[in-house]
């Protein structure tokens, strides 16, 4: 089963970026963005315009946050960085959801003030996705030489 949980954390790796392009959601007509479709990177450009502490924000929850757990957790996997940190991982975990709150707060709005037609799209799904196995292959990682937990 470890292997299967290092197997899938290594995806992550390559997973997180395709999210971060792809796009997530579609929008008529919202003015902070003024795009057709929305990914997280396109969504951070036009925060960096009109708001640079929100973007630093959203940059380290959407980008660093899970990204850094997701390398941290396949340094302990693989034995080349201590189980201590694992507290620390946990906490970057968390952190990286909360870029799924901003997102889904983004669509709440725009819906409810009437300023556009927005649907979300393919993106969205990935995204949310990683973020979750990310933090399911967190909780079921076992570091190397740990005994094996009984569920």
């Amino acid at each position: 089963m470890q292997n299967a949980l290092r197997l899938a954390n290594l995806a992550l790796l390559v997973l997180f970026p395709v999210a971060w392009f792809a796009p997530l959601m579609r929008a008529g007509l919202l003015p902070l963005f003024r795009l057709s479709e929305i990914s997280v990177i396109s969504g951070l450009q036009s925060l960096w315009q009109s708001d640079v502490i929100l973007a630093l924000l959203v940059t380290f929850f959407a980008l660093f946050a899970p990204y850094l757990k997701t390398l941290g957790l396949a340094l302990v996997q693989f034995g080349l960085l201590d189980s201590r940190v694992m507290p620390v991982l946990g906490v970057l975990g968390k952190l990286a959801m909360a870029d799924i709150f901003l997102i889904a707060l983004y669509i709440t709005l725009a819906k409810g003030i009437g300023v556009g037609r927005i649907e979300t799209a393919w993106g969205l799904y990935l995204f949310t996705a990683c973020i979750l196995a990310s933090l399911a292959i967190g909780m079921l990682t076992r570091p190397r030489g740990a005994p094996a937990i009984d569920v």
